[in-house]
């Protein structure tokens, strides 16, 4: 007998997106299945539709918005099953996207989280922003994924088809052991949204868990593209990661990459206010002002793991960001050839 999934979709303020995409997932063909979503504060009429067209579905009322982190963090005490699969309210997904994965996941315990390959929904012949197949992450902590390096999404020909290990799965279809999820806390509340899920990631690899890409499971998802340059969701992805990298590099690394780090993001700030976009200028010094108060009041060098960067899987020992800027290589597979 297949173990229970619960699929939970964080909503706020995405009626349209609901009436949208939600027939998808009720039309998944895996069982046995739980479809929740866990209203985050919305002030729609995102509640009066669910209960009106959808009462099969189990319905969480937050009355806070407490973000992507401490949304789902409220919403999964409060689910039960063997699986969570945490997937944004703007996906449509395919009849079969279920069931590769948890066989995946089922024949090995310590698979602790998955993704499916992600494709653009107005392109679909594109990878998505959010996951494309599977993500990675540089020695300095720069993000990026198979199908997608900064704002470049690739077109997908097969080439990233094979089921692999990865360093980060994406938060906006995430599939997750309930009990590895609790046991490791959740995901940090503190970061509020953006690069939660690559810390929660980058915490299970540190315990010893795997995470994996599996491409025959597909979805599309609508997503945002790229960020918009400046404003809060800038701020948010440069604290962000600048505290995930201070939770969980050794202190031996520590040390100089943070230092690095602060120089790359204060020539990405000025690139930005050269050119005419201030408000990337002031997010990213906000984020660092942000980040000292953190470290300041919240950081624990007792608590920092000693397992090195490149323990790990899914890190590549260079900078993507060299790789992009000056050699102008744009793709996965141009910066990380398959040597198989």
């Amino acid at each position: 007998m297949n173990p229970l999934v619960a699929i939970v979709i964080l909503n706020y303020n995405g009626r349209n997106y609901l009436e949208q995409f939600l027939p998808s997932v009720m039309a998944t063909n895996y069982q046995p299945v739980e479809v929740v979503v866990a209203d985050n504060g919305s002030t729609d009429d995102s509640i009066a539709f669910l209960e009106q067209h959808y009462p099969s579905v189990t319905l969480l009322k937050n009355p806070d918005n407490l973000g992507f982190a401490g949304g789902y963090n409220w919403a999964l005490e409060r689910v039960e099953a063997p699986y969570y699969v945490l997937l944004n309210s703007d996906v449509e997904v395919t009849p079969d996207w279920v069931n590769p994965i948890i066989r995946l996941m089922e024949s090995n315990p310590s698979i602790a989280a998955c993704q499916p390959k992600l494709l653009s929904y107005k392109d679909p012949h594109l990878f998505e922003y959010s996951g494309a197949s599977g993500g990675w992450i540089d020695f300095l902590g720069y993000p990026f994924t198979r199908g997608r390096v900064f704002d470049v999404c690739e077109p997908d020909n097969g080439q990233y088809n094979d089921t692999r290990e990865i360093f980060w799965a994406s938060g906006a279809a995430m599939f997750v052991r309930s009990g590895v999820f609790h046991s490791l806390k959740g995901f940090d509340p503190y970061f509020f949204a953006h690069q939660e899920e690559i810390d929660l990631c980058w915490r299970m690899q540190l315990k010893g868990f795997h995470i994996m890409v599996c491409p025959e499971s597909v979805i599309y998802h609508v997503g945002g593209g790229t960020l918009p340059r400046g404003g809060r969701k800038v701020f948010l992805n440069f604290r962000n990661n600048l505290i995930m990298l201070s939770k969980n590099l050794p202190l031996n690394e520590l040390w100089w990459k943070l230092p690095a780090r602060f120089c790359l993001d204060a020539i990405s700030a000025w690139k930005g206010l050269l050119t005419g976009d201030p408000y990337f200028f002031t997010a990213i010094f906000k984020a660092h002002f942000s980040y000292f108060y953190w470290f300041l009041t919240r950081f624990r060098p007792a608590q920092n793991p000693v397992t090195p960067m490149f323990g790990l899987h899914g890190v590549y020992k260079g900078s993507v960001v060299w790789n992009y800027f000056a050699h102008q290589k744009k793709r996965f597979l141009e910066i990380i050839p398959d040597k198989r």
